[in-house]
C-alpha cells in the first residue's frame, strides 16, 4: 500500500466538504471543531472553497466538490484532509477524482459515513485511507469525550509506535445536543457505560487481514458501478461495516450482507468488525447480531472466521480510527484487535 507521510504539531490540514453542506447551516459547531484541531491536536487549518459552500451549490457541483479533493492532493503545502460532515451521494465526485495525481502525491486523507465512497475507491487503487471522526461529527465533540479518545487521535496520527492495540471505550453515546444552542456546542447526549467491551460472536483462532470497509448503506451505491472492488480484492481482507443514523433495520443490514455472500466474498475474506450500531435498543442490537450469525454461519457455511460487533467507531463516540489497506489481527481468544503496522510513514 501506499503510505501517506505522518502528520505532526503544525501539519496544515485542509477541510473539504465533499458531501453536504452543514457547515454553512451549523457554522459554530463547525468553528468548534476547527478550533478544536487546532487547539487540541495543534494542527494548522485551511478551508477550501467547499467546506462552508451552501448544501444546494454542494448537490449540484460535483465536479467542484471532487476538485477541491484534487487540488488538496496537487499542493505541496497540504499535509492531509479531513472532511466537515457526511451526507448521502458523495458517490457523485468519483468521476472527476484526478487518481493519478493522486496516488502520484498520497496523503492522510480521513472521514466516516458518506465518505465512505472515496475512502473505499482510493484504497482499491492503493492508498491507504482513514475512517474516523469528521470536524463536525467526532472532533467538534473532542472536550466532551473521554481522554482516552484524544490520546487515541494522538497515537494514530502523530505517534510511531505499532503494532497497536485498540482498547474499548469506557463509555459511548448515540449522538450530539442541538447545534442550534449555543449553550450546550459540543456536548454530547447521554452517556453510556461500556461494561462488556466488544463482543466477539464467534472464532475459533487468530486471524490477519486488511482492512477495508465503511458504512454499510454508502457501500450499496457502489455496487455494481466501476467502483466497486473486482473478484480478486476481496483476499485476506477484514471488512469492517457501521450503520447511518438513517438506522437501517436488522433485516436490512442482512440483506446488504447476504450481497457480500453472494459475490463469494465472505470466503476469502479474515474476518468481520461491526461497529456500534446507532440508536438500535438492546431487543434490535440482539436481532441484529442473530442475523448476521445467520447469514455468514448460517446460509453461508462460514463458522471459524472471527465476528466482532459494537466496535467502537462510526456514527457513535468516541470513534476509533480505521486505516484502510493496513494489517490488522483479530483474537477471539484474548478478545484484543491490533492494528499491527503504521498507516503513516516518517
Amino acid at each position: 500500500m501506499i503510505k501517506p507521510k505522518r502528520l505532526k504539531s503544525g501539519s496544515k490540514i485542509a477541510i473539504i466538504s465533499p458531501s453536504n453542506g452543514l457547515p454553512y447551516l451549523f457554522p459554530d459547531i463547525y468553528e468548534l471543531g476547527i478550533k478544536n484541531l487546532q487547539d487540541n491536536l495543534g494542527l494548522e487549518v485551511i478551508e477550501m472553497p467547499t467546506a462552508r459552500m451552501s448544501p444546494d451549490d454542494l448537490y449540484k457541483n460535483p465536479q467542484i466538490r471532487a476538485d477541491d479533493i484534487n487540488k488538496c492532493f496537487e499542493d505541496e503545502s497540504i499535509d492531509g484532509i479531513i472532511t466537515s460532515i457526511g451526507g448521502y451521494e458523495s458517490v457523485r465526485i468519483l468521476p472527476f477524482l484526478d487518481t493519478k495525481t493522486i496516488l502520484k502525491n498520497p496523503k492522510f486523507i480521513m472521514g466516516f459515513s458518506d465518505a465512505t465512497t472515496f475512502l473505499t475507491y482510493l484504497n482499491q487503487l492503493g492508498m491507504v485511507t482513514f475512517y474516523g471522526p469528521s470536524v463536525m461529527a467526532g472532533l467538534a465533540q473532542i472536550k466532551s469525550l473521554p481522554t482516552k479518545y484524544t490520546e487515541h487521535l494522538e497515537a494514530i496520527l502523530f505517534q510511531g509506535r505499532f503494532p497497536y492495540t485498540y482498547s474499548p471505550f469506557e463509555k459511548w453515546t448515540n449522538g450530539y445536543k442541538d447545534w442550534s444552542k449555543l449553550d450546550t456546542l459540543g456536548e454530547c447526549q447521554q452517556f453510556y457505560n461500556n461494561e462488556t467491551g466488544w463482543t466477539f460472536l464467534q472464532g475459533s483462532s487468530t486471524e490477519k487481514g486488511y482492512l477495508w470497509g465503511g458504512c454499510i448503506e454508502v457501500l450499496e451505491f457502489m455496487k455494481s458501478t466501476i467502483y466497486w472492488a473486482n473478484e480478486s480484492f476481496w483476499k485476506d481482507k477484514i471488512l469492517f461495516f457501521e450503520t447511518s443514523e438513517e438506522k437501517p433495520s436488522p433485516m436490512q443490514v442482512g440483506y446488504m450482507l447476504r450481497n457480500y455472500g453472494m459475490q463469494g466474498i465472505f470466503s476469502q475474506i479474515k474476518g468481520v468488525i461491526f461497529g456500534r450500531a446507532k440508536d438500535y435498543s438492546q431487543e434490535e442490537k440482539q436481532k441484529l447480531n442473530e442475523i448476521i450469525l445467520e447469514i455468514i454461519k448460517g446460509e453461508f457455511g462460514v463458522g471459524n472466521m472471527p465476528i466482532i460487533v459494537d466496535f467502537d467507531f462510526g456514527h457513535t463516540d468516541p470513534k476509533l480510527i480505521l486505516p484502510l489497506g493496513c494489517q490488522v489481527e483479530l483474537n477471539p481468544i484474548t478478545k484484543e484487535i491490533i492494528l499491527l503496522e503504521s498507516p503513516l510513514y516518517g
